[in-house]
């Protein structure tokens, strides 16, 4: 049998596999689809549930029938081996024609119809037209539904239309003509949402409706699989917890037993301490790659159970430093897997270790430079959530730390390195209070520190890339005071730094990402001085990245970060370029990725603040499409983020752009006149007292949008005044003054020195 994959009519014409949907299909060995159809499922969504899609694909084409049900008759017909092959499709069809023709004939030639449940396919004409079609067959009994995102019959409730996800043809009953009827039904659903059954209650559930048997059947045969499977790993975790203790034990017995018998106790500890290396290096990478985050927590929370239990006094130098190794690499994981207090705990305590090996040796440079690290650790977790006090404060201690190190020759450069990610974070801190020069006094002896780092033919790729990082902070600090020739060229020159190293070393994933990074940026502020084209390929080129990334590490929660970010901000600049699709499309996909990042970790600032970015644009796009309350929803559910926000760090210049952006929004979408008056009262006053706001031009252009919306022309025309001389010509801008009918021409100057810039960075990167 065969799956005919579509995406609200979507075909993938040049697909090696692709048979004629209307052409015999001869089975081998997989079973027969009930009826003499060709294929056993069409799957129908809206291409903004394209992951979805996807993972529903790779579901089924792996799944194995257990063997014992392989061969028997039901009501759906007999039972294959395997459910495949899959055919898949990846274009949209051009027209109503090519659905016509070829997705009604491969839905006439299907035996069930998967439809893949979200606002957006319920919004979407090409799964209304599926869900219809295949109704119109008789078949409606052979109709599954997988929800992925909003609630089934919300349009039956006040307020929440926006939160449907049932198309239509799937509400309302058909008569025997497949006229839609009044009447409404609940279609037979499976829900891949947490509050509902999970990725793998919700497969085996489609499964099992599928094939016409039991749920309860299929789920213990996949249980017994997955217990057959992991029992190895499981043991070989349990049997390292064992020995781990087991040795600990001994070792600490040991310890008080005659000098003969401390030497072995020092052997037996290394080998505990060695066997923890392996629980948190070669086993914790076995379980990431089948996705047992339950294990390997278990692992990480067994061995920071061990290092609580064991002294400091009477420990050798190295096993104390191996110690502090393995506590940062388990902060690392819990990092990344957004679990901060988890993380914070153990950087905090390998802080504690490596600060007592520095104490004990001045002189040694490498433990300074060990104890700084650990040190900006704590203060990127501070960072993360949003405590700005404690990120500055442990960042300044790092730089402390490295400050009074000495190092031999060998050491030298090593000691630049970490001194130019203290000047960076540091930073980093002081921009998030409003205070640019300072900001910028750091910036600059990071990239005079990475300057003498590169000097020479042997620079690492991360001194390279830490030089680039420099480029972009003197970039970031351009932007914030109104100079985008000097910014656009700062982050030309990171992104050909990041790209050569993307050249040297395709596969360094880490590499690629600090790539998709700073292209977001340039094609953010290109787009800032009108080349909106350009910084759109440039924010496509990003999206396309973080894809590649995911598809290597789908479970990692910072490439699933900036995948929604980018797509988010390139769903803007579509928006405005009159691509209203591309951009709902986007949206969707980064909204369902802030959702799900959020809710697993609710204190991380970032995230939340990024989720309100994106709730802000879904808002402004269903102001656009004539949906005024779902507008004020996603706006307000933005602000109650922002407003916390704001209020802990009034000074944080990203907060500052997301909450005034976020209340002219509101003020658009609201019908009320005295609060769309207090929204844009409100932004004038805070950008005008915050010392966040400075010469940024994005600032200059919010309040423009304010003043002119409040009809006080007047006030606005110095601003503008400043961003015409600063090239600004955001397209969310000069939309505005069109509209406004305020004359606002080309700077003619500025557009040929940019001009000039760009081709600079266009030769640069053809000799590279």
């Amino acid at each position: 049998m065969q799956l005919f994959y579509a995406g609200g009519g979507e075909v993938n014409r040049h697909a090696s596999n692709a048979r004629s949907p209307a052409g015999p299909f001869r089975d081998r060995d997989d079973g027969e689809a009930a009826g003499g159809t060709s294929y056993f499922a069409f799957i129908s969504y809206s291409h903004a549930d394209r992951r979805w899609a996807d993972w529903l694909h790779r579901a089924l084409e792996t799944y194995r029938v257990p063997r014992r049900l392989v061969g028997q008759r039901t009501p759906a017909g007999t039972i294959p081996r395997r459910l495949i092959p899959i055919f898949r499709d990846r274009e949209e069809l051009a027209s109503a024609t090519d659905l016509a023709r070829t997705v009604n004939a491969a839905i006439a030639q299907s035996a069930n119809l998967i439809v893949i449940c979200s606002p957006s396919s319920a919004t979407s004409r090409w799964v209304d037209d599926e869900v219809s079609a295949f109704k119109r067959l008789g078949r409606g009994e052979r109709i599954f539904c997988l929800i992925v995102d909003g609630e089934p019959h919300a349009s039956d409730l006040s307020g929440r239309s926006a939160e449907e996800c049932l198309a239509p043809a799937l509400r309302f009953a058909a008569d025997a003509d497949g006229a839609r009827g009044s009447e409404r039904v609940d279609p037979i659903a499976a829900d891949v949402r947490p509050q509902g059954d999970g990725k793998t209650n919700a497969k085996l559930k489609l499964v099992a409706g599928l094939l016409d048997v039991g749920f309860d059947m299929l789920k213990q045969r996949e249980l017994q699989r997955r217990n057959r499977r992991l029992a190895m790993i499981t043991a070989a975790a349990l049997l390292a917890m064992v020995v781990t203790t087991a040795l600990t034990v001994v070792a600490m017995v040991a310890r008080n037993a005659a000098e003969v018998a401390r030497q072995a106790a020092e052997r037996r500890q290394k080998q505990a301490e060695e066997l923890v290396g392996f629980m948190l290096g070669d086993l914790n990478d076995k379980l990431a790659q089948v996705s047992r985050l339950d294990i390997m927590e278990a692992v990480d929370d067994k061995a920071m159970a061990y290092f609580r239990a064991q002294p400091t006094a009477d420990v050798t130098d190295a096993a104390l430093t191996q110690r502090a190794k393995a506590l940062e690499k388990i902060g690392v994981v819990r990092q990344e897997q957004g679990h901060l207090a988890a993380a914070m705990e153990s950087f905090a305590a390998a802080a504690e270790l490596a600060g007592t090996l520095a104490d004990a040796a001045p002189l040694d440079a490498r433990r300074q430079i060990a104890y700084s690290r650990s040190l900006a650790f704590v203060g990127m977790t501070h960072w993360s959530l949003g405590e700005l006090d404690g990120a500055q404060a442990s960042f300044e201690s790092a730089q402390r730390v490295l400050q009074r190190a000495r190092p031999e020759e060998e050491n030298r450069r090593e000691l630049l390195f970490q001194l130019t990610l203290v000047d960076n974070n540091i930073g980093h801190a002081l921009e998030a209070r409003g205070k640019i020069d300072q900001a910028e006094v750091q910036y600059r002896s990071m990239l005079t520190h990475c300057e003498q780092l590169v000097a020479g033919g042997d620079a690492k790729p991360r001194w390279r890339s830490q030089l680039g990082s420099a480029h972009n902070n003197l970039g970031q600090v351009a932007l914030l005071r109104g100079d985008l020739l000097t910014a656009v060229a700062e982050y030309a020159a990171d992104k050909a730094i990041e790209t050569a190293l993307v050249g040297h070393d395709p596969k360094n994933n880490s590499q690629r990402a600090n790539a998709m990074r700073v292209r977001a940026i340039y094609g953010r502020t290109l787009a800032l001085t009108g080349a909106v084209d350009e910084g759109i390929s440039e924010l496509r080129a990003a999206v396309g990245i973080s894809a590649q990334l995911l598809e290597v590490d789908p479970n990692q929660a910072e490439f699933q970060e900036y995948a929604a970010l980018y797509s988010s901000q390139l769903s803007r600049l579509l928006r405005l370029s009159g691509d209203l699709r591309g951009a709902a499309a986007l949206n969707a996909r980064s909204l369902e990725v802030f959702a799900a990042l959020t809710r697993q970790d609710p204190a991380n600032s970032v995230w939340n603040r990024e989720f309100a970015e994106a709730r802000t644009e879904q808002a402004v796009q269903s102001l656009l499409g004539g949906q005024r309350e779902a507008a004020l929803q996603h706006v307000r559910a933005a602000l109650k983020i922002l407003d916390a926000q704001l209020a802990e760090h009034p000074d944080d210049h990203g907060t500052l752009l997301d909450s005034a952006t976020a209340r002219l929004a509101l003020a658009d979408a609201a019908d009320d006149t005295a609060l769309a008056r207090q929204s844009r009262d409100a932004v004038i006053r805070t950008l005008r007292t915050s010392a966040g706001a400075g010469g940024d031009p994005r600032m200059l252009a919010l309040q423009v949008a304010a003043l002119l919306g409040s009809d006080r022309r007047d006030e606005a025309k110095p601003l503008l005044r400043q961003l015409w001389a600063s090239g600004y010509r955001d397209a969310e801008l000069t939309a505005l003054l069109l509209r406004e009918h305020v004359d606002y021409p080309v700077n003619v100057e500025f557009r040929q020195r940019l001009q000039a810039e760009l081709a600079n960075e266009t030769q640069g990167s053809g000799q590279m």
